[in-house]
């Protein structure tokens, strides 16, 4: 099973806009492409030097294939839409994980 996780750091002006276009929309969108059978949104408890609050957004695949068609089909469509909203009130970054076992 694949990770695909993003880490948000969203500026304080427009956190609380942020916070339920991702929770109500941008998840959802993400979902509705299927080519992720969950996501999760947690909030990363660290104090930033740039200030804002920062979450990670993991989004689960069975695959790697899946998530290659994910960035072939989707994944611009779906930036463009939170750059258009938030632009430079948004530091974003993406990391992909491998699950290796659960306990």
């Amino acid at each position: 099973m694949i990770v695909y996780n993003l880490t948000i750091n969203i500026h304080e002006s427009v956190h609380d806009q942020w916070l339920h276009w991702m929770q109500t929309q941008h998840i959802t969108d993400t979902l509705a492409t299927g080519k992720f059978d969950s996501a999760r949104m947690v909030k990363v408890l660290v104090e930033e030097e740039m200030g804002g609050v920062t979450y990670s957004v993991q989004f689960t695949t069975q695959d790697r294939e899946t998530l290659n068609r994910f960035y072939l089909e989707d994944a611009a469509r779906l930036e463009q839409q939170a750059l258009r909203l938030y632009g430079d009130k948004m530091l974003t970054f993406k990391t992909e994980l491998e699950i290796i076992s659960e306990h």
